[in-house]
């Protein structure tokens, strides 16, 4: 399969690839856009929209009302105009009356909410809020803490405690993580192995899809265009189809060490100091490992996404035909976000060993704990098993649908094309 043809078709990708401006833009806007994403995200997520909030707060105890508003004045949040807060003692029975008075004023968004606080909040701190828009978390986390001390203060009044006694039942708990590894020293657990753990996941998602997307439009062209013809004149498709996806694949494996080359240095190197929160304990090892296994990765689905391009005559029915591989890439990349939370479920630690979902779980996931050995081996034995037995599989595809035009190919077509004999 490999020779001196297919190493010329890999050279032709490379010097094809490696060369185009498309290569040249993606290599370097890649890490803007990251940054950008990052950014933009931050930004979503810190914007609460509430700035010009309407309050109406209401308690049973005339008591409570008057330390609420107390407390409420002295709130940044109050003092900034942020949020306008009135405040009326009323009880329980007279609640909806009061909503269905205001009903209006509620759905002209004129009054944001009404949070009740019920006499029985002194002893399970359960409040009742009435809004359009019942669900204002970011509401919910400015008030909390406002509302929280007035409560407290009042359930410990006359209990003879301390200011420090009452500061410290307020007080809520707060860990810090400590790494318990095979090596003596335990550090603290700092938030850069969760960034690089994105990082590595959102790199490897993005890449899969790019790449293959690349090599699947490049199939559809070449067999459009009947160049595909012209190349199977001097080699044949196995070895038309290895030249181009090992061509990608070192391509790939290139420009995602150039993206991972600030990672590099800043473990590899003492030029720059990072924060206590921000350390990293992963090493070269980690890096190597990510860069192997992308390699291993991009062989696997370039044969399916190359394979795919393969079946169709045009971009439109490859697209509606890859989504299947799509799936494949989404659900580990969903995996791994959602690991960061606690790599150790059983779901994140069953899918880092699965094939295909291995590919991007197990490098996500190994920034954030300390694996053990025999899961990485399983994992890379895995990756290499699921290569070797999807490549020839691809490839009978790929050397029956390249020459083939017309109607799109049924299932049962494509699955007769395995069987047949070379």
């Amino acid at each position: 399969m490999f020779n001196r043809r297919t190493l010329a078709v890999v050279k032709r990708e490379l010097r094809t690839r490696l060369l185009s401006k498309s290569f040249i833009l993606m290599t370097t806007l890649i890490p803007v856009f990251l940054f950008g994403v990052i950014a933009v995200q931050t930004f979503i997520y810190k914007y609460e929209g509430d700035e010009k909030a309407v309050l109406h707060v209401i308690s049973e105890s005339e008591e409570i009302i008057s330390d609420l508003k107390s407390a409420f004045e002295e709130s940044d949040y109050v003092k900034s105009g942020s949020i306008k807060v009135s405040f009326n003692a009323s009880g329980r029975e007279l609640i909806m009356d009061y909503v269905n008075s205001i009903k209006k004023d509620l759905l002209d968004d004129k009054i944001t909410g009404i949070v009740f606080i019920p006499k029985d909040a002194l002893k399970d701190k359960k409040l009742e809020y009435y809004s359009k828009n019942p669900n204002n978390n970011s509401l919910f986390n400015k008030i909390r803490e406002t509302i929280n001390k007035v409560l407290m203060d009042e359930y410990f009044a006359g209990r003879q405690l301390s200011n420090e006694e009452i500061l410290f039942a307020k007080k809520n708990v707060d860990f810090s993580g400590f790494r318990v590894s095979k090596e003596d020293k335990v550090e603290e657990e700092g938030v850069g192995n969760q960034i690089v753990s994105f990082l590595f996941t959102f790199l490897l998602y993005f890449s899969l899809i790019f790449i293959g997307t690349i090599i699947m439009r490049a199939v559809v062209e070449e067999k459009n265009n009947k160049i595909v013809e012209v190349l199977l004149s001097s080699l044949d498709a196995k070895e038309l189809m290895t030249g181009k996806i090992l061509g990608m694949s070192i391509m790939g494996v290139i420009q995602m060490t150039i993206w991972l080359l600030p990672v590099i240095v800043l473990i590899s190197s003492t030029w720059f100091m990072l924060p206590p929160e921000f350390t990293l304990t992963i090493s070269l090892g980690h890096v190597g490992y990510l860069l192997i296994n992308f390699f291993i990765g991009l062989v696997t689905y370039l044969g399916l996404f190359a394979a795919v391009g393969a079946m169709f005559d045009n971009d439109q029915d490859a697209q509606s035909g890859v989504w299947p591989i799509m799936i494949l890439i989404m659900i580990p990349f969903f995996i791994s976000i959602a690991m960061q939370s606690n790599p150790e479920n059983q779901i994140a630690k069953i899918t880092s060993m699965v094939p295909f979902f291995s590919l991007i779980v197990m490098p996500a996931r190994m920034t954030i704990i300390d694996v053990p050995a025999w899961q990485f081996i399983l994992s890379f034995a895995v990756n290499i098993a699921t290569m070797l037995l999807i490549f020839p599989i691809a490839g009978k595809i790929y050397r029956v649908g390249i020459l083939r035009t017309g109607k799109k190919p049924s299932l049962g077509e494509i699955i007769m094309w395995l069987k047949y004999k070379y």
